[in-house]
Formats: C-alpha cells, sequence, structure tokens
C-alpha cells in the first residue's frame, strides 16, 4: 500500500458507535439501531480463525448466551503461515469475520486494507489493558485494529537450586547478570548462566523493548525506520560482549543441544517470556521444582520494565458485513470474567487484561514451589514497553537471524548486524512503495 493509502486507512473512524453495558458487552448507539433491518432473517453468523486451542469450547459458552449471533471456529495452523493466509483470503475478498492476529502482523494487515477500526467500539475497554499492551493495537495512531488477547512480558527464569549451590546471587540489573555468568564458568566450566539464541528474533525484539528501542514509528504519511537505534545497540553490544568473552554459550533455542543443557542443568537462566512453563516442562522434565521466576535484569537500577515476547489480539475484518456483531464478540472474549477464565483454563494462554491477569491464583504445575508466578508475572506485565511493529517485520526478522548467524561464525560485532536489520527493513519498505522519512 502507497503512503497515502496508508495515511487513509490510519485515518479511518467508524461511524457506528458501541458502549459498554454493565454485563460487558457494548450496545448498539441509536444511530446504529436505526441502520439495521427491522426484522432481522435469523441470527448474525461469524467466522473465527484461530490457532488457540479448544477455542470451540469457549465459543460454544457465548453462543449459548448469545442466539442471535452465532460464531463458528476455524481452526488454524498459526505462526507466519497463518498471516499470510489471512492476507490471501483478505485480497480475495472472502476473508473470516474475525482473525486471531500476532502483534508483530498487525500492522501488515492494516498496510493491505485488511482489517478494521475498532475505536468506537472499544473506546469503553482501553482501561481494561496496559499502556505496553494497548500500544500494540493502535499503530501509534488513535485508530485501534485489534483487541490485545493474550501476552507474552518476559521474565528471567532461572534454576535455584545451582544459584543457590554456587551462591549466586539473582541479578537485579544487566552488569549483575554479566558477573554471575562469569563467577559461574570458573566454578563450573561445564555449565553456562544463559545463551543467546541467534534463531530467535522475537526474544531480541523482546530485549530491545526493554531497554526502550521503538524501531518503527508512523510520521504523517510516511514510515520512520530505527531499528539501529542505541537502545538496540546497547543490547547488542552487551550480548556480543559476553558470547565474546566465552561467559555464555551461542547455541539456539529449541534445539535437542538446548533442551539438554536445560535438563542436565548446564543452563542455569532462560530470559524468556511468561508462557515458559509450558516449554520447561516439555524440554526440561527432570529439572521441575528446581527454577524459579524473576523480573528481568534492568538497564539502571531500580526501574521495572519488561518487553514482549509474543502475545496476539483479536481482529476484524475490514470487509465483514457485520462489524458491531464481530466487536461485541472479540470485546466479551478479551474482557468478560467469563471468558478470559475460559482462555485460560481451555486455551492455556496468559490473557491480556489486567483484571484477568491478577486473578490468577495457583501456579504453573511445573513452578508448583513458587506459589506468587502470577503476581510476579502481573507486576512484570504491568512494566512491560511495546513498540509499533513495521509492515515487513518478517524481513526484518529474517535479516536477525541472517546477520547475528554470520557475526558468530565470523566473530564480527553484533551491532552490524543490527544495522543488517535497518538496511533490510529500509530497502524493503522502499521496494513496496512505502514513503521513509528521513
Amino acid at each position: 500500500m502507497r503512503a497515502n493509502r496508508l495515511g487513509a486507512a490510519l485515518a479511518v473512524a467508524l461511524t457506528a458507535t458501541l458502549a459498554s453495558c454493565g454485563s460487558g458487552e457494548p450496545a448498539q448507539s441509536p444511530e446504529a439501531a436505526q441502520s439495521r433491518p427491522a426484522s432481522p432473517q435469523g441470527p448474525v453468523k461469524l467466522t473465527y480463525w484461530t490457532w488457540a486451542p479448544n477455542m470451540d469450547k469457549i465459543v460454544e459458552v457465548w453462543n449459548k448466551a448469545h442466539p442471535d449471533i452465532q460464531v463458528t471456529v476455524s481452526k488454524q495452523a498459526g505462526g507466519d503461515d497463518a498471516a499470510a493466509k489471512f492476507l490471501t483470503a483478505a485480497k480475495a475478498g472472502n476473508p473470516p469475520d474475525l482473525v486471531q492476529a500476532e502483534y508483530q502482523h498487525l500492522p501488515s494487515f492494516i498496510a493491505a486494507d485488511a482489517v478494521a477500526d475498532l475505536k468506537a467500539e472499544t473506546a469503553s475497554i482501553k482501561g481494561e489493558f496496559s499502556e505496553g499492551l494497548w500500544g500494540l493495537v493502535t499503530l501509534g495512531t488513535e485508530a485501534v485494529y485489534g483487541i490485545p488477547q493474550d501476552s507474552g512480558p518476559m521474565m528471567l527464569f532461572y534454576r535455584q537450586d545451582l544459584f543457590d549451590k554456587h551462591g549466586i546471587a539473582v541479578p537485579k540489573t544487566w552488569q549483575e547478570y554479566g558477573e554471575a555468568a562469569r563467577t559461574l564458568r570458573k566454578k563450573d566450566p561445564k555449565a553456562y548462566l544463559g545463551t543467546f539464541s541467534s534463531k530467535d528474533p522475537g526474544a531480541f525484539t523482546g530485549l530491545a523493548q526493554q531497554a526502550g528501542a521503538q524501531w518503527w514509528a508512523i510520521s504523517g504519511e510516511s514510515w520512520k525506520v530505527n531499528i539501529a537505534d542505541e537502545p538496540t545497540k546497547k543490547v547488542a553490544d552487551y550480548w556480543d560482549t559476553l558470547v565474546k568473552e566465552g561467559a555464555i554459550d551461542d547455541m539456539p533455542y529449541f534445539t535437542p543441544e538446548w533442551n539438554k543443557a536445560l535438563n542436565d542443568g548446564k543452563l542455569l537462566t532462560w530470559p524468556s517470556a511468561v508462557w515458559a512453563p509450558g516449554v520447561l516442562s516439555s524440554n526440561a522434565p527432570k529439572a521441575k521444582g528446581k527454577w524459579a521466576v524473576a523480573p528481568l535484569p534492568q538497564w539502571n537500577a531500580g526501574e521495572n520494565y519488561s518487553g514482549f515476547w509474543g502475545g496476539s489480539s483479536t481482529a476484524v475484518s475490514a470487509k465483514t458485513p457485520n462489524k458491531a456483531a464481530a466487536a461485541q464478540f472479540a470485546t466479551w472474549l478479551n474482557t468478560d470474567p467469563a471468558a478470559t477464565g475460559l482462555l485460560v483454563k481451555e486455551a492455556a494462554i496468559y490473557p491480556a487484561a489486567t483484571k484477568a491477569q491478577s486473578a490468577l491464583g495457583a501456579p504453573p504445575e511445573y513452578f508448583a514451589n513458587q506459589p506468587d508466578f502470577w503476581q510476579q508475572a502481573a507486576a512484570v506485565s504491568a512494566g512491560a514497553r511495546g513498540f509499533t511493529f513495521g509492515p515487513n517485520v518478517g524481513v526484518t526478522y529474517n535479516a536477525f537471524k541472517d546477520g547475528f548467524d554470520k557475526a558468530l561464525q565470523d566473530k564480527t560485532p553484533f551491532t552490524d548486524a543490527v544495522q543488517g536489520m535497518q538496511d533490510a527493513t529500509v530497502a524493503d519498505m522502499r521496494k513496496s512503495g512505502f514513503t521513509i522519512a528521513s
């Protein structure tokens, strides 16, 4: 989409308005009510594309309580493939009414005019979410392109038993983390405090967000791209130093080698997201009850910032003929206590709504030794920073993997890889017709 179309898409405000009633379900405005047929012909039927497990069970609860708005779940594979499939369907003119959209994919949906602006429909629920999460669905504008569904605030997962064994304190700053990494290598040359993964741009993105990075921004009808900003280069240089020293490892996450190191106690920390317990439970079963969680180390002592690794929203297709009904369902799904409770129980996701996060009780089974797990997660989530994603995040993430792989192989500066991400992103956006502000 050219810059003028982008500006138009970001400036559109829906004329239909919905106000929230006591039940948490939006009620139609008089103007919208007058525009509806006097005698509706049967219930409104909506299709929802989602990859969250057991979503059909959650939708069944909605359907029983709302005979006039019936939702059908269409299970998708998730990830980049799901995003590409939705864009193809939107271009062909037959998209679903609703789609589960990862935060980093929303801008590409907006650029394709594939999702609706829900500013009017969501005005009453903005306060249900943290500022950082809400920023992920607004693209730096007043327009709202989705309702936050799940969240991935990052925390530090660590082997409490081995920290105690080696006399290592939980690091509160990244400087302390580096010092602890060096101390561990002296005490146990076969173990590492952590590893840097060149295969996982999402993790690096979250760490850059924590440091205050702002990779994309919109200036009028142009984009600003500043991936190689100072916070990002600071993060890259930090990990570069530790890797080159041999203080931490450079094995990628989610590999057999990584799994074994976690399971055998040869890797003592993982800066990850709130969904990490499920991964650890599957990949490091021998270490159950030995891990604990703490806030990410901070760049400055006394701060409380984090970033996001993962998470998604519920977006409404721009071409649905039932926008108001779709927004009503999306609002219920992500803010009604009955629905968010089911999202946790049935879909095993960390809800985006602040009240839903606070309502979580028993910790994940793998972390039964830490009864305040969810309380810590909620506190971290409140201070998590997001940023505006660009319309070609896939190009940026591929450039991350290519650039950091090369940097590890050639022992070149990590900041060169960051600059490569910047250059590749800008070149692709220009080629696609976007106007790039200087």
